[in-house]
């Protein structure tokens, strides 16, 4: 096993107390080397026609306006630029869940600053938004080499704690992106089902690609507990003491239902599903956000 292959395991990456380090270890042990990125093409916007003159590029010509006035225009563009990608972290208290050596919070961030360094890496805008009920801290998208050390800043200095409100969050998230570009929610998606899937088609709606990144602690998924057990809230619900051998069956039944609703929901809306277990190594969970876009399901 090459030397780098040990920061992608859980363990030693709780160890390195930087995000910007970690992000750096994963991305120029690995990710650097690969020859493609699962963020393809340019943003071009169409912006309006110009009369045809000497300089111009034949293919940018407009031959069905050609056809129509016997004239030659060329069509102009508003930008050209790289993917602009809108990170937006969950920072509401159950993302602090852990059962292991990375709460939900930790991991998520992990992948979402490896994923910044490799977008700014090849000149693509980066911005972030971190919520729980109220939008917590916001960085606009941009190519800067400096961003990265923002987005990480602004990630550490903010622990999760707080209730969510995904729903309304991520529709005034909407409301505030001027431009279209690539969405990335990194969430445990602790919500009510139909505030994801409404959010979800509002992106898409708007002409946003969107990818959601469902981080999981594996014991949610698969619900390993014996005998009695006190679960509690970590948004203000209550506890619960019960038999977790009575309620396993109705548990996993549920979950699996609800995290087939929203991958199916993905699908119908053309956006990427992709499920994160915190006790995943970073190159498994990479491999498959980085590979073809079926692999994401």
């Amino acid at each position: 096993m090459r030397e780098y292959r040990k920061y992608f395991d859980p363990e030693a990456l709780s160890k390195i107390p930087s995000l910007e380090l970690r992000a750096r270890h994963i991305v120029e042990g690995y990710l650097a080397g690969l020859h493609r990125s699962p963020f393809h093409g340019r943003s071009v916007e169409f912006a309006e026609h110009r009369p045809y003159s000497p300089g111009y590029e034949l293919k940018h010509i407009d031959w069905k306006v050609w056809a129509r006035s016997d004239r030659f225009y060329v069509k102009l563009y508003e930008e050209e630029t790289n993917v602009r990608a809108y990170f937006l972290m969950d920072a509401s208290g159950s993302m602090a869940y852990r059962s292991n050596a990375m709460s939900k919070y930790d991991y998520g961030a992990t992948l979402a600053v490896s994923l910044a360094y490799l977008l700014l890496m090849q000149q693509d805008a980066v911005g972030l938004t971190l919520f729980d009920t109220r939008i917590r801290g916001e960085l606009p998208p941009t190519s800067s080499a400096a961003r990265l050390n923002a987005f990480c800043q602004l990630l550490e200095e903010n622990a999760p704690g707080q209730e969510t409100d995904l729903g309304s969050l991520l529709h005034l998230v909407a409301d505030r992106l001027a431009r279209r570009g690539l969405v990335i929610l990194v969430s445990d998606l602790m919500a009510p089902l139909e505030d994801i899937l409404s959010a979800v088609r509002r992106f898409r709606y708007d002409g946003h690609s969107v990818i959601l990144v469902h981080v999981l602690d594996r014991t949610e998924w698969q619900f390993p507990f014996d005998g009695n057990v006190r679960f509690e809230g970590m948004e203000g619900d209550g506890e619960l003491l019960t038999d977790a051998r009575q309620i396993r069956a109705a548990y996993v039944q549920s979950f699996n239902a609800f995290a087939e609703a929203v991958r199916a929901e993905c699908i119908q809306q053309q956006a990427d599903y992709l499920t994160a277990s915190t006790d995943e190594a970073l190159d498994a969970t990479l491999a498959r956000f980085l590979g073809p876009a079926s692999g994401r399901y």
